[in-house]
Parts: structure tokens; C-alpha cells; sequence
């Protein structure tokens, strides 16, 4: 080999080296750069799946809740029902009592519900017939009163309406039931539910 191929081999060799420093100083400067960007990445991601899981647990706990309140809707709805049927059967029993029994029960809310003792008692077509004359006899002897039996009826169910002169007090069973329901609904739900 001559001087001048040595000198070129010798530039070559020293080229290569310079390349390799350059290209090993590029691949530690590049994993530098990816280890550090996915150390950024893996925080990031950290982060979005620490908010996912947070917004998770707070949509499961709104659902949750929303789920509760419509379970307690739907149960006050169900004791909301209860209590309505037990108002109804309540009317239905004082409707299907045995005639003396309700002559009776007429007879004491005559007496009751009387001010003057001279109101005119107004009934239901049947129990004008049933019952009228017979409660009206009753609530006389027992309060001393003197209520007439009207021979003027109305589309009630059970109970009696009495009228002094333009007043008009009405004690149907269903006002009566309706009265009541509006003072102790509480008192049966809890009854029921106790």
C-alpha cells in the first residue's frame, strides 16, 4: 500500500468513526427523546384514565341515585294506592252494612250533623225507601229533634244531605269519606306500613 492509500483509508477510518460517534450520539439522543415523550404520553394517559374513572364513578352514582329515587316514587306510588283502596273498602263496607245497623249509623250522624233539629234529610231514591223514614224516626227520639224526611231525592250512595232553608249540609258517604281521608291519611299509611 502506498502513502496516498493509507491517508485515504486512514480519512475513511476516521470518517467512520466520526459517523458511528454521530450516529450512536443520534440513537441516545433519540431514545432520550422517545423515553422521554412516553413518559409524557403515560402520564397523560394516567390522567385521562384517572378523570374516565372519576366521571365513571360519578355517572354510576348519579344513575344510582336516580335509580333510588324513581324505587321510592314507585313505592309511595304503591302506599299512595294501598291507602286509596283502604278509603275505598271503608266506603264500600259503610254502603253494604245490614239495614238496622245502617238505620243506626244514619241515625247517629242525623243527630250529629243536625243544628236546628228542623232540617228537612234528603236521601238516596233506595234509601228514601229502605231506610229514610226509620233513621229520621231515630235521630228524633234519640236528640229530641224534629227533622222531617224530605220527598225530594238525590244521585247519592249512601249517607243523606240535610237542608235548612237555603243551607244544605252534605253528609254522603263519600264527602264523608273524602273529609276524613284529607285528616288521617297519614295515620292509616302509617298503620298499613308500620
Amino acid at each position: 500500500m502506498n502513502g496516498i492509500e493509507k491517508i485515504t483509508q486512514r480519512i475513511q477510518a476516521d470518517a467512520q468513526a466520526e459517523i458511528d460517534r454521530v450516529l450512536s450520539e443520534a440513537r441516545a439522543q433519540a431514545a432520550e427523546i422517545t423515553a422521554g415523550y412516553k413518559a409524557q404520553a403515560d402520564a397523560e394517559a394516567a390522567q385521562i384514565a384517572a378523570k374516565n374513572e372519576k366521571a365513571a364513578a360519578e355517572r354510576k352514582e348519579r344513575l344510582a341515585g336516580t335509580a333510588q329515587m324513581e324505587a321510592r316514587k314507585l313505592a309511595l306510588a304503591a302506599k299512595q294506592e294501598m291507602v286509596e283502596k283502604a278509603y275505598d273498602l271503608a266506603l264500600k263496607k259503610l254502603r253494604a252494612m245490614p239495614a238496622e245497623k245502617y238505620t243506626s249509623v244514619l241515625a247517629e250522624l242525623l243527630a250529629q250533623a243536625s243544628s236546628t233539629g228542623t232540617e228537612e234529610v234528603i236521601f238516596s231514591p233506595k234509601d228514601r225507601e229502605t231506610v229514610g223514614k226509620a233513621a229520621v224516626e231515630q235521630a228524633n227520639k234519640a236528640g229530641g229533634k224534629k227533622l222531617k224526611l224530605s220527598g225530594e231525592t238525590r244521585a247519592i250512595q249512601g249517607g243523606f244531605i240535610l237542608r235548612a232553608e237555603n243551607v244544605e249540609v252534605n253528609c254522603a258517604f263519600d264527602t264523608l269519606v273524602r273529609l276524613q281521608k284529607a285528616e288521617t291519611a297519614g295515620d292509616v299509611a302509617r298503620k298499613l306500613f308500620a
